[in-house]
């Protein structure tokens, strides 16, 4: 790791400032992601501004909403009472996406920030990665691919968006709010993160030196039901090779509003449009389920060791979809 200066932030406004000012300056919260790629030398800022003693954690609830701090933990939000109530799949996305003890670290706003699990940006003996280098090329396109993404690629980048929590809550179309030099502003999740195309660089439409403060996070309607699913290679703490996250207001066996995000195949958390539309208006059965797993997955584009994750997301959707219905298996 290369020598740093560490700052402690005593307010929002100072920590903005700090970081906006200088390019080589960086924000540090729980720093599970961070410090790791800094070790690896993947990441090497000059400064890092510690916002951790910051008045930016606790939720707050409103009559639709909560407000989330962007330093509340993991852990903290998966225990909150109106989380297990009324986000169910949040909360279970929450406690799929790490150990107890990396959720007692995480942030929310970090927990959204966390950089690509792609082994070629996080090896930087490996020279073609236009996340880390733009313009070097993308190993993984001819590399082994199992765990990059199928959805939103470019033929710049395959990295995948590991967040567990992202997918939940795009599909709830939760608002990040953010404070920058230029004040504080709104971004819905679903236009907060930007697919590859030839800037894989550039993953979300944050100015540098714009802090997360907090995400508002729309609750369900009564009667509502959700499940996240996630798919890995082993039950204990692991990444997501495919996962889907839904919720259905159902009336009489027909579906009258339907939420679904993937995670696992998608550069960024993927809303489910197409699936939804599918799903709007429909009985609640395993043939209308397989339909809308086909339109969430229009446009895969796969690679040599990730084609079996069309079908695998299928797969995980329509399982989803099954066990929020209560179909037989």
């Amino acid at each position: 790791m290369r020598p740093f200066e560490y700052v402690r932030a005593t307010d929002a406004g100072q920590a903005v400032a700090m970081v906006s000012a200088d390019p080589n300056t960086s924000f540090l919260a729980g720093g599970t992601t961070q410090l790791d790629l800094m070790k690896d030398g993947v990441l090497g800022p000059e400064r890092l501004v510690d916002i951790t003693r910051l008045p930016l954690g606790g939720i707050t609830h409103t009559g639709s909403a909560i407000r989330v701090g962007a330093l509340t933990t993991m852990e903290e939000l998966a225990a909150d009472p109106i989380v297990v109530e009324r986000l169910p799949f949040v909360r279970e996305a929450l406690l799929l996406g790490a150990s107890t003890q990396l959720r007692n670290m995480a942030t929310i706003g970090g927990n959204l920030l966390q950089r690509a699990r792609c082994r070629y940006f996080r090896d930087p003996t490996v020279a073609a990665c236009n996340k880390r280098a733009p313009g070097s090329g993308c190993a993984a396109i001819t590399g082994f691919a199992r765990m990059h993404a199928i959805l939103g690629t470019s033929e710049h980048c395959i990295a995948l968006h590991a967040s567990d929590v992202a997918v939940p809550l795009a599909a709830l179309d939760a608002l990040v709010h953010v404070q920058g030099v230029n004040g504080p502003r709104s971004i819905p999740l679903t236009e907060f993160y930007l697919p590859p195309g030839d800037t894989p660089h550039i993953e979300n439409v944050l100015q540098h030196g714009e802090l997360i403060t907090a995400v508002e996070v729309p609750l369900l309607p009564e009667g509502a039901r959700s499940h996240y699913l996630k798919v890995r290679d082993r039950v204990s703490y692991e990444f997501a090779l495919t996962s889907a996250g839904a919720a259905l207001v159902m009336e009489d066996g027909i579906i009258r509003e339907a939420r679904v995000a993937l995670g696992g195949v998608g550069t960024i958390p993927w809303r489910a449009w197409g699936a939804e539309d599918v799903l709007r208006g429909a009985p609640a059965r395993r043939d209308t389920f397989r339909a809308a797993a086909d339109a969430a997955l229009e446009g895969a584009r796969t690679h040599p060791g990730t084609a079996f994750k069309v079908d695998l997301a299928k797969r995980t959707l329509v399982r989803t979809l099954e066990i929020i219905a209560g179909a037989e298996s």
